[in-house]
């Protein structure tokens, strides 16, 4: 069981999970590939002037930049940005786990904000905002942020919908129908479509 099954209360299902776009890992994979670069140059040089066991250590130091990348990869995977049918979930950390959600019953705004390159390369960033005392919480170069908004969205609405009387609803809509607004098969589409929702 992975550790978000572990803390999904009863009933809650995952709708949507994205992460930080690759592009967060650019400046990372710039440095180690510059670091490594320069250490197999100097293993070359070290080979060329025939320094005694200069290659060998250069090749060990090659170990730095593939270690550290490794660890920000592993670091990168495990941070999810989630959706379920009751909450968004931030979840961060390898061994020491930070979570931080918002109940989709006190989201009140959702800022979504994403540049020109942003949107060619389908990342952004997402503000979360809330009716509780943090008041906002802030998603940062995720991936698919369009996507991740309608899917926030669209879980609120039912969230919000659970909340209201349902037998209400349905009483309006059959007065709908009696009085010839709707028809009885958008009576019974709408009528489906309330059921489903609860």
């Amino acid at each position: 069981m992975g550790y978000l099954q572990k803390i999904l209360a009863d009933g809650e299902t995952v709708v949507f999970t994205t992460r930080r776009h690759w592009l967060a890992l650019l400046p990372t994979i710039l440095l180690d590939v510059g670091l490594a670069i320069v250490i197999i140059a100097l293993a070359v040089a070290g080979s060329i002037f025939i320094i005694p066991g200069w290659s060998f250590l250069a090749l060990i130091l090659l170990i730095i930049p593939i270690v550290h990348f490794v660890v920000r990869f592993i670091s990168w995977r495990g941070e999810q940005c989630i959706i379920t049918n009751r909450r968004a979930i931030d979840i961060k950390g390898i061994f020491n786990k930070y979570v931080a959600d918002s109940s989709l019953e006190k989201v009140n705004d959702v800022v979504l904000q994403q540049s020109f390159l942003g949107r060619l390369l389908d990342y952004g960033d997402l503000r979360i905002i809330t009716g509780s005392d943090i008041g906002a919480e802030t998603y940062r170069r995720i991936a698919h942020p369009v996507r991740f908004k309608i899917a926030l969205m669209n879980q609120k609405s039912r969230v919000t919908l659970r909340g209201e009387d349902v037998p209400a609803l349905l009483a309006r809509l059959d007065e709908l129908r009696k009085a010839g607004t709707i028809t009885d098969e958008e009576f019974e589409r709408e009528k489906k479509e309330l059921l489903e929702r609860l």
